[in-house]
């Protein structure tokens, strides 16, 4: 939602910078993703007043002005334009100025005078198409004043992210509601709508009513359950005026005309959208809201020729749809320059049926957009008051007769009970049932006092709170989220136990960690077969259209993936779901863990002499392991196997069998060690889940707060480059200090560094020993070359020499 800094301001007269109303919004209401200044192309141009004039003595289409432009120096200025009058004040850019085209203004020599800046027309400011002349300014302000400052273009958008329960802030008054509450200055109306002319009293019908010579008739109201109109005759369609069009342009919007203009404003402005027709193109003088008989074709204001079907709700006259309600208007009743009766539509729609509309069309409009929210059900009298009163005064014309109304009335909003001592209790913070009611009431809720408890009625606009739990939402943001208590306390946040596959889960998780292994999470599709996986209907990718019957078969791709990459090293474990296909039911859902290890067991290290590959007795301990973790108390066996299946795991008494140990089938480089995997079922997914008879809530303690700051960085995606460094030292050297020196040495391009072997014995002095370090190098953004990497290890051998006297070994 694009929002006018200026624009609010109207609405509430404050003395706050944008820096603080965004701040302010942020932090109570909702994020603004983005600020931007309107017109900051403007910012090098200043008002001037023209002193003299005269013909330029060496042209006679061009003419010399002396400029008073704020400075203290009076500048000439040659000029083309003939309308400059003497004491008049125009824009100006100086010398070392820009356009906003991007010109740079310059010192010119023009037939033989130097020309000290330019004076600007209102197509060179891009403030308008005219062409002809220097742009006259009707202000009175001082030479050397911003062009921007002095004709109000100094305004600031905001770019809020509006969540879907919350359509009351895609206005203006929407948010400025907000700000006044926020910072106590009184919510009032922008000077533009302070003294529009007061309109009768609508003439009201159930389902049909007729007036101004007009018949309007609501035929579906369930789509449309209230519906008003209004007449006005005699209108003048043309350009808008300035205070108009500069209200759009802040917000995105260009201008049209001065009627459809005023339409816009209004959606912005109070968040009602409406709609305008061309009333002598409105067949029969009759307008029906109803659904749109299938096969009907409306040609929108796109150009587009739209086929709709019976659930589309239109708007219609005697013999036609004229628009499609709620999303977009007919190209056959659109306010033209020859327009002079127009019928006002100012309505509320059905969400439902306005989204299916928009869907069919394929196209979302700012009016399909906020319908589709929700509307405030209560503004639609103030839409057309204001609507129509503005259309008076800048296209002209009457009002005839008074406004046309039909609908029921809203339903009173129910009141929510709530208690100041469980709202307390769920912010963790001391809070008054009078501090509670004050916060409400300034955005224009209703309290009462009910004994110990409150009873709180939301406003038409905010039909999102229904639950006391809404009513806390208000009461802490209002209050400010940093006011409220970031202590974890010592109890559960609900009465409802753990599943115990989750906390199953949980357990296996820390010991899996802690034997140093890694979780993976990849997505459970696959490439399977249609008779032994599960095929999901809309696949997220062709390639893999199945879910997959078990962990391994996505581990299987991980360790493959690491393999293309050149890491043979892998230790990965999931914990997720497996499906299998069910005959004439839904596939049956077991959540499995699952571990795949390839290559060394541990990081690579000197004082290792043995094997350091995972091997098959590796793989049974890990099995055991988990077991023992997700079936303690059972008697766990683990049976040997054939061919590619190591062991079967089984539980219990009588056996059951729960999971595998297998070495798994890869796609594996000749250099890489083998790879073997681990699945174990630990249980059917259920959707329902009851405590055991006599099972009682146990009191969990709070997980300490992890206050190491964590810094991530993407995966990398150019390939490494490895070279070793085997350096002499004395016994009394530490190996701390010399990777200190490689470390600096070897500069931002090291990504690893590995102390490899320790050696000493033939061709080691007495007292020194042998280090070999392995570096690895890497450039996020390219591959590197040959000599770099030669140059790099001869900085890091000769650093060494320099600052510590150590010298490579020579093989």
């Amino acid at each position: 939602m694009l929002l006018s800094h200026d624009w609010l301001r109207g609405y509430v007269p404050h003395d706050l910078g944008p820096e603080q109303v965004r701040d302010l919004i942020s932090a109570h209401v909702a994020t603004v993703d983005r600020m931007e200044p309107l017109r900051s192309d403007l910012g090098d141009i200043v008002v001037a007043r023209v002193l003299e004039v005269q013909r330029h003595p060496n042209a006679d289409a061009l003419w010399l002005t002396k400029v008073d432009d704020g400075s203290g120096e009076v500048l000439e200025v040659v000029c083309g334009a003939p309308n400059v009058v003497a004491g008049k004040l125009y824009p100006f850019a100086r010398v070392g100025s820009r356009l906003p085209g991007g010109m740079a203004i310059e010192r010119r020599k023009i037939r033989g005078i130097v020309s000290n800046g330019m004076l600007c027309s209102a197509h060179e400011l891009e403030l308008g198409e005219d062409r002809g002349g220097i742009l006259e300014l009707a202000v009175e302000v001082e030479p050397g004043t911003s062009l921007r400052d002095a004709l109000g273009l100094a305004d600031t958008r905001f770019d809020v992210d509006v969540l879907p329960n919350r359509p009351d802030l895609l206005s203006h008054l929407g948010m400025a509601r907000e700000l006044a509450a926020i910072t106590g200055v009184p919510l009032g109306l922008p000077p533009e709508l302070r003294q529009l002319p007061a309109i009768p009293t609508p003439v009201w019908g159930e389902a049909e009513i007729s007036g101004a010579g007009v018949t309007v008739r609501v035929e579906d109201l369930a789509g449309a359950p209230h519906y008003m109109g209004a007449v006005i005759r005699g209108v003048r369609v043309g350009p808008s005026p300035r205070w108009l069009v500069r209200r759009l342009e802040s917000v995105g919007l260009r201008s049209i005309n001065n009627v459809v203009d005023v339409t816009n404003y209004c959606a912005c402005g109070l968040g009602q959208p409406m709609h305008a027709f061309d009333l002598a193109h409105l067949s029969g003088a009759t307008v029906v809201v109803r659904r749109a008989r299938p096969g009907e074709k409306l040609i929108t204001l796109d150009g587009e020729q739209r086929v709709l079907d019976g659930e589309t709700l239109v708007i219609a006259d005697a013999d036609r749809p004229v628009a499609v309600a709620g999303v977009l208007g007919g190209r056959n009743s659109e306010v033209g320059p020859e327009t002079t009766d127009i019928f006002l539509e100012v309505a509320l729609f059905d969400p439902r049926r306005i989204r299916h509309s928009r869907r069919l069309l394929g196209v979302s409009t700012e009016a399909s957009y906020r319908f589709e929210r929700g509307v405030d059900p209560a503004i639609a009298r103030t839409a057309v008051a204001t609507a129509v009163g503005l259309i008076l005064e800048v296209a002209g014309g009457t009002l005839d007769g008074a406004p046309l109304e039909v609908g029921s009335d809203r339903a009173a909003r129910v009141p929510v009970t709530v208690s100041p001592a469980r709202i307390e209790r769920l912010l963790g913070a001391p809070v008054t049932g009078e501090e509670m009611g004050m916060l409400l009431e300034r955005i224009g809720f209703s309290v009462a006092s009910g004994g110990d408890q409150l009873l709180v009625t939301p406003p038409s606009w905010r039909s999102d709170v229904r639950r006391d739990v809404d009513i806390l939402e208000e009461v802490a943001r209002l209050r400010g989220y940093d006011s409220l208590s970031d202590e974890l306390r010592p109890f559960r946040p609900g009465t409802v136990p753990d599943h115990p596959l989750w906390v199953v889960a949980e357990r296996l998780r820390g010991v899996l960690v802690g034997m140093g292994l890694l979780e993976a999470q990849p997505l459970p599709f696959v490439r399977g077969s249609d008779f032994t996986h599960v095929r999901v209907r809309n696949p997220v990718a062709e390639d893999e259209p199945h879910l997959r019957n078990s962990l391994l078969e996505s581990l299987a791709r991980r360790v493959e993936y690491n393999y293309s990459r050149m890491n043979g090293d892998v230790r990965l474990f999931e914990i997720g779901s497996a499906f299998s296909p069910q005959p004439d039911a839904l596939p049956l859902e077991e959540v499995r863990v699952a571990v795949a290890v390839s290559g060394r067991r541990r990081p690579a290290h000197f004082s290792d002499k043995g094997s350091q590959l995972w091997d098959a007795w590796d793989v049974k301990a890990i099995a055991e392991r988990i077991l023992e973790v997700a079936f303690p108390g059972e008697e766990c066996r683990l049976v040997a196997g054939e061919g590619a299946e190591l062991w079967l795991l089984e539980v219990g008494t009588p056996s059951r069998p729960v999971g595998r140990a297998v070495l798994l089938e890869v796609d594996r480089p000749a250099w890489a060690g083998p790879a073997y995997g681990v699945e174990v079922t630990l249980g059917q997914l259920s959707n329902e889940f009851v405590a055991p008879p006599g099972k009682h809530l146990e009191r969990v303690e709070p997980r300490p707060a992890r206050r190491a700051e964590r810094h991530y960085r993407p995966l990398p995606v150019t390939p490494a480059a490895e070279f070793d460094v085997a350096i002499v030292v004395p016994d009394t050297m530490n190996a701390a200090r010399v990777e200190e020196v490689i470390r600096k040495s070897a500069g931002s391009l090291l990504e690893e560094l590995l102390l490899f072997d320790e050696y000493r014995g033939e061709g080691i002095p007495e007292g020194h020993r042998s280090l070999a370090w392995r570096l690895t190098l890497r450039d996020p953004e390219r591959t590197l070359r040959e000599q770099e990497i030669a140059a790099r290890r001869e900085r890091v051998i000769r650093t060494l020499e320099r600052e510590l006297g150590v010298k490579a070994r020579i093989a």
